[in-house]
């Protein structure tokens, strides 16, 4: 199935993501209707990507600033070994997450700033509306 999916989010423009999308769910209709209709239902968030500019589209998918935090927290946790109790674990996970939070904001940039103005107005061109825009995320 991640293969199927894979094929979603490969695709060159949105009209051919939607349609490929289709595809996917056409074919697991017949072996997992549960899992189709879960797909389905969760449709429009796991296509969301497409209302952005198609060059940040793979930085959109990507987990990979995730991973390296994950990554980070786990090689600090892993040096402590055993905490002595619920706040000293909070007290260094928390200060490995207010220093990726420093590091990005005056340093490193996932996207660049150019890149980030373009995903401020639609692909036809009009600015978007912010009252338009979802006010929590879901998942």
């Amino acid at each position: 199935m991640a293969t199927l999916l894979r094929t979603v989010f490969e695709q060159p423009d949105t009209d051919a993501v939607h349609a490929q999308m289709r595809h996917v769910l056409d074919a697991l209709e017949a072996k997992f209707p549960k899992a189709a209709a879960h797909l389905d239902a969760a449709q429009a968030d796991m296509l969301a990507f497409t209302a952005f500019p198609r060059e940040i589209w793979r930085q959109i998918w990507s987990n990979n600033p995730q991973e390296r935090l994950n990554k980070e927290i786990r090689r600090r946790t892993d040096v402590v070994g055993i905490f002595p109790d619920r706040t000293a674990v909070i007290r260094l996970v928390g200060a490995v997450l207010a220093e990726q939070n420093d590091e990005w904001t005056e340093a490193r940039r996932y996207m660049s700033r150019e890149l980030l103005t373009k995903t401020r107005t639609h692909p036809n061109g009009s600015q978007t509306n912010e009252t338009t825009l979802p006010t929590e995320l879901t998942a």
